[in-house]
């Protein structure tokens, strides 16, 4: 067959059916190979329909091919059309090694889960270690014994002996320093006791204490009948003394003169027990604690019943 000229292919062009009207399709043109040792070969074209925004029909892929293979056999392919097809083959090897080399979403979503919880812990840990040095401040002021009475009667055992009632009010002050966080505060069982024997008991009732503020806590420490076993002679107030009768020059007969009794030794008691308090600096997941324990030495004398015995310089507060 002899290549037609571009005067054929108009007027084949115009005895052809007339159509309904189509819209322009555009077409990219890649050599398959080109012959690198300077003799002249064929080339052939691949020839592939690109859409234009609105749409083509399908069936003007069978005229393309055609228009296509007689242009190809007149002319061959310019020097940029060439450089174009490397171009775009080297950009799509190049995409496809960079989906390759992406890292999975998983890794990432970990990354962050990893992130911000080692900055959560960082910034938990400069809170609690700007809280813990604010601790509470505990002052013991005084006990007041309304009752103590000591008479006998027998333990559960059936066995006699001395029994002891009494009724006290402790009265501590609360402090808390902290300057931007509460506290709530309670405390372990309060223990008074004599000769190794708890006398009484008492706890303090919770409470919540804001920022930088402070508070007169009263505590009643009671005791209901405890037996002594024999430890109880110190504490029943001794008996009046007895009239002693002298002698007088100018009057006939005795004269009775009552001389002022000792003064008894004071009752040495002691008190125990720990006050807790815990802040909630960011809400249960910073809650630095602060545990102190109290002990009170108490020297108790009969003269002093129901009145504040001073316990300022006689208690010592040691932190936990």
């Amino acid at each position: 067959m002899h290549a037609k000229t571009d005067s054929e292919v108009t007027s084949l062009a115009a005895s052809s059916p007339t159509r309904s009207p189509r819209r322009p399709a555009y077409y990219v043109q890649s050599p398959s190979r080109d012959s690198h040792d300077g003799e002249k070969t064929a080339t052939s074209f691949h020839s592939t329909p690109v859409l234009s925004p609105m749409g083509s029909p399908p069936h003007s892929h069978s005229s393309s091919s055609r228009f296509s293979k007689i242009n190809g056999s007149k002319r061959k392919p310019h020097a940029g059309e060439k450089k174009f097809a490397m171009i775009e083959e080297e950009g799509l090897l190049h995409d496809g090694d960079k989906e390759e080399e992406g890292l999975p979403r998983r890794c990432y979503v970990l990354a962050f889960i990893v992130g911000f919880s080692l900055l959560f812990a960082f910034f938990s840990l400069i809170l609690y270690a700007a809280a813990k040095p604010q601790k509470p401040k505990i002052l013991v002021k005084s006990i007041t014994f309304e009752q103590l009475k000591v008479q006998a009667g027998q333990d559960a055992g059936g066995i006699g002996t001395d029994m002891i009632t009494m009724n006290a009010t402790l009265r501590m002050m609360y402090r808390n320093t902290g300057t931007f966080f509460g506290v709530h505060v309670t405390s372990s069982p309060i223990d008074l006791s004599f000769s190794q024997i708890t006398i009484g008991s008492g706890t303090v009732k919770k409470f919540y204490q804001s920022r930088k503020s402070e508070r007169t806590v009263l505590v009643n420490v009671i005791g209901d009948k405890t037996p002594l076993y024999g430890s109880g002679s110190t504490l029943v107030p001794p008996p009046p003394p007895a009239p002693i009768p002298t002698k007088s020059k100018k009057k006939k007969g005795p004269i009775v003169i009552v001389e002022p009794p000792a003064p008894p030794a004071p009752v040495p008691m002691r008190l125990n027990f720990t006050v807790r308090s815990r802040a909630y600096v960011l809400g249960k997941l910073v809650q630095p604690k602060f545990y102190k324990r109290i002990v009170c030495l108490i020297n108790f004398e009969h003269k002093k019943l129901s009145k504040h015995i001073a316990l300022t310089n006689n208690c010592s507060v040691t932190a936990l």
